[in-house]
């Protein structure tokens, strides 16, 4: 029943790309797309499944002012656990590979988001750097998976530095939300999902930093991110 379940929610998703172009050529690149197409991704996913997302920290998501969000990436199952977090006005980071997925890609694409060749790290890097321009010239915020790759629930892995560069660049704060660790597990004869709960941690200010301090700034956000996860 679990694997009918997970069938089922992954086919609706390009049923609901599809509608979802209407609203994306109607309003081509405005990074709202990606809030609204998201939020019913994850209400429909999560419906489905049988999945209970409990939440905590919600009020530390900004949503007056610009910011960079990272988040721990798991599996592909983030986006029906994750996806109707993301703050007004957010753009998130792909590799080039998600612009081909039929509907999903297109929608991405005319969602404004940053593609990045995940081979090509200098230029990924230059990427989320111009990134951050747009983030304070047009009032953004980013999305961003810090480790580059899913984890499969193996614990969190080391970060990349794209993410804090472009914070540090903006001068935006950094927001952490922080999943627990899960593996796609059902439970009893209906094959329901277990709970994932998140948590989303207080921003981290990066007013004044510069780039000598991004070691340390990563450092610090790999530790309260990592103890957050342990806490679950």
């Amino acid at each position: 029943m679990g694997s009918l379940r997970a069938l089922v929610a992954w086919i609706l998703v390009p049923v609901v790309c599809l509608a979802g172009l209407v609203i994306c050529i109607a309003r081509p690149f405005n990074p709202e797309n990606n809030r609204v197409l998201g939020r019913y991704l994850a209400l429909m996913g999560r419906t489905v499944l049988g999945l209970e997302r409990p939440l905590m920290g919600a009020e530390n998501m900004p949503m007056d002012q610009p910011t960079v969000v990272i988040a721990n990436h798991q599996h592909n199952d983030d986006l029906f656990i994750m996806g109707d977090l993301l703050p007004p006005r957010t753009v998130t980071v792909g590799k080039a590979s998600l612009v081909w997925i039929p509907f999903f890609g297109q929608v991405f694409w005319l969602g404004g988001n940053v593609v990045i060749n995940r081979a090509r790290s200098l230029k990924a890097v230059s990427v989320m750097q111009a990134t951050s321009d747009a983030v304070r010239r047009e009032n953004k915020s980013l999305w961003v998976f810090p480790e580059g790759t899913r984890s499969r629930g193996r614990g969190l892995q080391r970060f990349k530095k794209g993410a804090f560069h472009a914070a540090i660049a903006a001068g935006v704060p950094i927001t952490m939300v922080c999943a627990e660790p899960y593996h796609s597990l059902t439970q009893g004869l209906s094959g329901r999902r277990q709970p994932v709960a998140v948590t989303i941690l207080p921003p981290v200010p990066t007013d004044g930093l510069t780039s000598a301090d991004l070691p340390e700034l990563m450092d610090r956000c790999h530790r309260q991110m990592q103890a957050a996860i342990d806490s679950f």
